[in-house]
C-alpha cells in the first residue's frame, strides 16, 4: 500500500469528499485506512446494570483506499505516490506533482 499512518489524505469520495485528515490506521487485507474526523457513525449504547449510563459513541469507520488521495506535505495538493531510489540505495516516497518527497 502507498499509504502509510501518519500521512495527510483526502477524501475523495462518499458522503465526506473534500474533508482533508490524518490517516490513524491501514487494514492492509480489505485495502482499507482510517481517516480521523471522516466517515463518522453513531453507535448507541444501552445502559448495563446499575452503575453505567446509557451513552453514545462516535467513531470512524474504515474507507477504501480507492477513495482516498495523498496529500503533498509540500505542495499541499492532492497526488499520486512515486517512487525514486535515493542515495544511500533505500526507496523513497515522492510526490508526482511537484517530485518533492513524502515522508
Amino acid at each position: 500500500m502507498k499509504i502509510k499512518v501518519g500521512d495527510q489524505v483526502l477524501v475523495t469520495a462518499g458522503k465526506d469528499k473534500g474533508k482533508r485528515g490524518k490517516v490513524t490506521k491501514i487494514l492492509p487485507r480489505s485495502s482499507r485506512v482510517i481517516v480521523e474526523k471522516a466517515n463518522i457513525y453513531v453507535r448507541h449504547i444501552k445502559p448495563k446494570g446499575k452503575g453505567q449510563p446509557g451513552q453514545i459513541l462516535k467513531r470512524e469507520r474504515p474507507l477504501t483506499v480507492a477513495n482516498v488521495a495523498i496529500v503533498c506535505p509540500k505542495c499541499k495538493q492532492q497526488t499520486r505516490v512515486g517512487y525514486r531510489i535515493d542515495r544511500e540505495g533505500k526507496k523513497v516516497r515522492i510526490c508526482r506533482k511537484c517530485k518533492g518527497e513524502i515522508d
